[in-house]
C-alpha cells in the first residue's frame, strides 16, 4: 500500500508537471489566463498528492485530514467562519493595520523634518518590532480588555516600524540635484514634499504595507490565544486544537491564508495604479 501510494503520488506530479511545461513553452505563455493557470495547476496538483497520500497511508485526521474533509468541513461552517473573519481580520487586524499606518506615516513626517527625531525615534522603532507578540499580546489584553480592541493594538505595534523605516528611507530617496531644482522654483518644504519627495517614496511606502498586511494578520491570529471571547480565528484554532478537531483547524487556515493573499493582491494592485509611472512598474507590463 506504501508504494502504491508514492507511485500514485509521483504519477500525479509528473502529470502536473508536463501541463506546465505545455503551458509555460506554449505560444500564448504570456496571456494572463495562462500565467493564472500555471500556480493553479501546480496547486491542484499539490493538493491531489495530499489526498493519495493520507488516504492510501490510512493516515489519521488527527494528525492530518485529507483535503476533501477540510473543504467539507469549510463548506458546513461558513457561518462560524465568517464570524471569525469579521472578528479577526475586519475588526482586529484590519483596524489596527490603519492606526499603524497612520501613526506611522505621521511619526515619519515629523522625524523627516527633525534629524533629533529621526536619531532617536528609529531606534525606538527598532527596539519596538523586536518585541515578541507572545509578551505584549497579554500586555494589551490586560489594558485593553479581551476584545478585538486589544488585538488592533498589538497589530499597530507590529506594522508601525515597518512602515516608518520604509517612508523615512523613501522621503530622503530624492537627490541634491532634486531638491535644489525645487528650491530654484522657490518652492518650499510642503510643495517640494507633495510634488517631488512623496511620490519618489510612494515605492517605499508601498513595499512598507505590503510586508504589514501579513504581520497584522499574524499579529491579530495569534493575540486572540492570550485572551478573545467565544469567536475569533485565534480562539477557534486554541479550541479545536484542543478538540482534535484538525479538519476546523485547518479550515481557519484557509481563510487566514485566502485573506492574506487577497489583502497583499490589494495593496499590490494599487500600488500598480498608484505608481504607474515608476520604472520598477513599468517593467512588469
Amino acid at each position: 500500500m506504501t508504494g502504491t501510494a508514492f507511485i500514485s503520488a509521483l504519477a500525479v506530479w509528473a502529470a502536473g508537471w508536463f501541463v506546465n511545461v505545455q503551458l509555460a513553452n506554449s505560444r500564448m505563455a504570456d496571456q494572463p489566463l495562462v500565467r493564472l493557470a500555471v500556480p493553479a495547476v501546480f496547486g491542484v496538483t499539490l493538493l491531489i498528492m495530499w489526498e493519495i497520500l493520507v488516504r492510501l497511508l490510512e493516515v489519521s485526521p488527527v494528525i492530518l485530514p485529507p483535503p476533501t474533509m477540510i473543504a467539507d468541513r469549510f463548506a458546513n461552517e461558513l457561518p462560524i467562519l465568517w464570524a471569525d473573519f469579521e472578528q479577526t481580520i475586519i475588526k482586529g487586524a484590519m483596524t489596527g493595520y490603519i492606526i499603524g499606518a497612520a501613526a506611522a506615516f505621521g511619526v515619519a513626517i515629523l522625524a523627516d523634518r527633525s534629524e533629533f527625531l529621526t536619531r532617536g525615534i528609529l531606534p525606538v522603532g527598532s527596539f519596538m518590532a523586536a518585541l515578541p507578540i507572545v509578551g505584549t499580546a497579554p500586555i494589551f489584553v490586560r489594558w485593553l480588555g479581551s476584545d478585538w480592541q486589544s488585538k488592533a493594538a498589538v497589530v499597530a505595534v507590529m506594522v508601525f516600524f515597518p512602515i516608518l523605516v520604509n517612508t523615512v528611507a523613501g522621503l530622503r530617496d530624492t537627490s541634491a540635484m532634486q531638491r535644489d531644482l525645487m528650491r530654484t522654483y522657490g518652492a518650499g518644504y510642503w510643495p517640494t514634499f507633495f510634488k517631488l519627495r512623496l511620490p519618489a517614496a510612494l515605492p517605499f511606502i508601498f513595499n512598507g504595507l505590503k510586508i504589514a498586511t501579513t504581520l497584522a494578520l499574524i499579529g491579530a491570529i495569534v493575540a486572540e490565544f492570550f485572551g478573545s471571547p467565544t469567536v475569533g480565528m485565534g480562539f477557534r484554532i486554541s479550541t479545536s486544537v484542543g478538540q482534535l478537531a484538525l479538519d476546523m483547524v485547518w479550515a481557519e487556515i484557509v481563510v487566514a491564508a485566502l485573506a492574506g493573499s487577497a489583502f497583499y493582491g490589494l495593496m499590490a494592485w494599487i500600488e500598480g495604479r498608484v505608481t504607474f509611472w515608476h520604472p520598477s512598474q513599468r517593467e512588469r507590463r
